[in-house]
């Protein structure tokens, strides 16, 4: 499966995650590209919105993780600090992508600066800064889902 939208303002954001929500059952995995400022994580606060959540989603550019409680845990990584897959098998990130034992959903920003970590993805947000208001989602799922 592979959607596109094009989103004019945060509500479209938001209609958008009520939507891709409702697949989202553990254990699932998804990977959330895009440039600094497209909206990966107001796109993850709509999700946990969405999953059942009233934490404060904020960015975890810092901290590296944060979760969320939800109906079920929501593992919210950002890589964009980390320089390989090793450096987050270091700091034991490794085994959030396990799904024999994931209990909740993983969102993942900036995979691709651990790429070789995760192994079984199910959906890719792609997404693209058209305009400084304007973006476009590309939703990609299954084997089709990649970083690239």
């Amino acid at each position: 499966m592979k959607v596109q939208m094009d989103i004019i303002n945060e509500k479209q954001i938001d209609y958008f995650a009520r939507a891709f929500s409702k697949l989202l059952t553990p254990p699932k995995i998804v990977l959330l590209t895009g440039d600094l400022g497209a909206g990966k994580t107001t796109l993850v606060k709509s999700l946990a919105k969405y999953l059942g959540s009233n934490d404060a989603v904020t960015s975890p550019t810092f901290t590296l993780l944060n979760i969320y409680e939800g109906k079920f845990p929501i593992y919210h990584f950002d890589m964009y600090r980390l320089a390989s897959a090793e450096e987050a098998s270091a700091v034991g990130f490794d085994e959030y992508f396990d799904k024999s034992k994931l209990d909740g959903v993983v969102f993942v920003e900036w995979p691709e600066n651990v790429a070789g970590l995760i192994k079984d993805v199910d959906f890719v947000v792609k997404i693209e800064k058209v305009t400084e208001r304007r973006r476009k989602i590309i939703l990609t799922e299954g084997e089709n889902a990649s970083c690239n």
